[in-house]
């Protein structure tokens, strides 16, 4: 399975795997790089919340 089958087209991650990396220098690289471990950084924070938030539940919910 192509990792791009689990996205539909016009989606922003879609599009942003399309884009021409040719035209870039190697500071606006670096920098997009940078942007994207950002994001990456900011959506596994988002994941740990929402697993803790499940596993909170699942404890209160957990019959005995």
């Amino acid at each position: 399975m192509d990792e791009e089958d689990d996205f539909k087209p016009g989606q922003p991650i879609v599009e942003l795997g399309k884009e021409d990396l040719d035209p870039m220098s190697i500071e606006e690289l670096d920098q997009r790089v940078a942007r994207l471990r950002a994001e990456i950084a900011r959506v596994e924070t988002h994941k740990a919340r929402a697993s803790a938030h499940l596993n909170a539940a699942d404890e209160l919910f957990r019959k005995s």
